[in-house]
């Protein structure tokens, strides 16, 4: 049967909190050393996710040393342990690692490799996690904001490391994320999980396209043509914004990798293959 005619998709429109998992506890003295809010760690059986105080700013740290297709590239939010960044020329592959407590609520943090654009835009990757084991809620987002800020408006598309797949906004600046969710599989967790039988399935290549202040998330599932997922949301950003890749590992003092292969960046839309 036709892997797009069985998946089930839960769609889900919130701006609630994200899903909590287990994740390893740091000790006092590890927590004491980087200096770790108690509000950056995600949820746990015992511990629900809060969101960051109000009025909690970071200031990001920029690298503007160009990256393959990127003009540039900064820890927004300048995450706890610095993240990297490294290009390929010979596979044309990015790897990004990264540390950050999430891109969610009304900041973020996480690694950005990043081009200065106008215009409509089509991007698109196929997206590896090298570790297995990393925590579910890591993020890999294809990503159009309108500064680097750590509370920047934007847009963006995430695959979770659990297959969960995102279409986001921050409406304004500061205010909190809100998204639709598509689980379609993936390893399943313990909270949403995803049917049984669809655990095997995850998303590999993800893309984001920008028609006007309309922006939508495309997907090849099993490497099928790329296709619309879900309706697009709307956003109007001033010119020129940034656009390109990112990654955090949802986790506030530990580094974790997300690779970025066969990349399509078009200042047009109707690209994204």
């Amino acid at each position: 049967m036709n892997i797009l005619n069985c998946v089930r998709l839960l769609l889900i429109v919130t701006s609630l909190s994200p899903f909590t998992l287990s994740a390893q506890t740091p000790s006092t003295q590890e927590k004491k050393a980087l200096d770790v809010p108690e509000w950056a760690y995600p949820g746990t059986a015992t511990r629900q996710q809060v969101a960051p105080p109000p009025d909690f700013r970071r200031a990001s740290t920029h690298f503007n040393t160009p990256i393959g297709l990127f003009e540039g590239q900064s820890d927004v939010g300048s995450a706890l342990v610095p993240g990297s960044a490294r290009y390929d020329t010979s596979t044309k592959q990015y790897t990004l690692d990264s540390a950050g407590y999430n891109i969610w609520y009304t900041r973020d943090e996480f690694r950005f490799l990043w081009k200065k654009m106008s215009g409509d835009v089509s991007l698109a990757a196929d997206i590896d996690f090298p570790d297995p084991t990393g925590y579910g809620d890591r993020k890999a987002v294809l990503v159009i904001r309108q500064d680097l800020d750590d509370d920047s408006k934007q847009t963006l598309v995430a695959l979770h490391g659990e297959g969960m797949l995102q279409l986001a906004q921050r409406p304004e600046k500061g205010l909190r994320v809100k998204d639709m969710e598509f689980r379609v599989g993936g390893r399943g967790r313990p909270s949403g999980k995803s049917p049984d039988s669809l655990v095997n399935v995850m998303a590999k290549r993800i893309g984001i396209e920008k028609r006007g202040d309309e922006f939508a998330l495309f997907v090849s599932l099993e490497g099928e043509p790329m296709h619309q997922f879900g309706p697009p949301i709307k956003l109007k950003l001033s010119e020129p914004f940034y656009v390109g890749l990112g990654f955090c590992s949802h986790l506030p003092d530990k580094s974790d990798t997300a690779i970025f292969s066969n990349v399509v960046l078009e200042n047009s839309a109707g690209k994204v293959h």
